[in-house]
């Protein structure tokens, strides 16, 4: 057989393994970074919830804080005489 053709067989025998090996190396990389990432994302998303929950639990707060406020206000309303020389309108 050809010797350069045994040496070209022999460099491209060596240039697969080292692009396989960098492939892998690059694989196990990119593995790492994407648990890394759907940890990160976990996280974010716990910290969405709790915020979430936190806005809710305000907003009903405040709805409710609002209907106490409406009913105070019947409630004067309610509680306060009225002139009976004026008319009703």
């Amino acid at each position: 057989m050809d010797s350069r053709r045994l040496i070209y067989a022999a460099g491209y025998r060596r240039a697969m393994a080292e692009a396989r090996a960098d492939l892998h190396r690059m694989n196990s990389e990119l593995q790492r970074e994407v648990a890394t990432l759907r940890a990160e994302l976990d996280e974010v998303r716990a910290a969405f919830d709790d915020l979430r929950s936190v806005s809710l639990a305000r907003s009903k707060a405040e709805h409710e804080l609002a209907e106490l406020h409406r009913l105070r206000e019947i409630a004067r309303a309610r509680a306060t005489e009225r002139d009976p020389t004026l008319p009703l309108n």
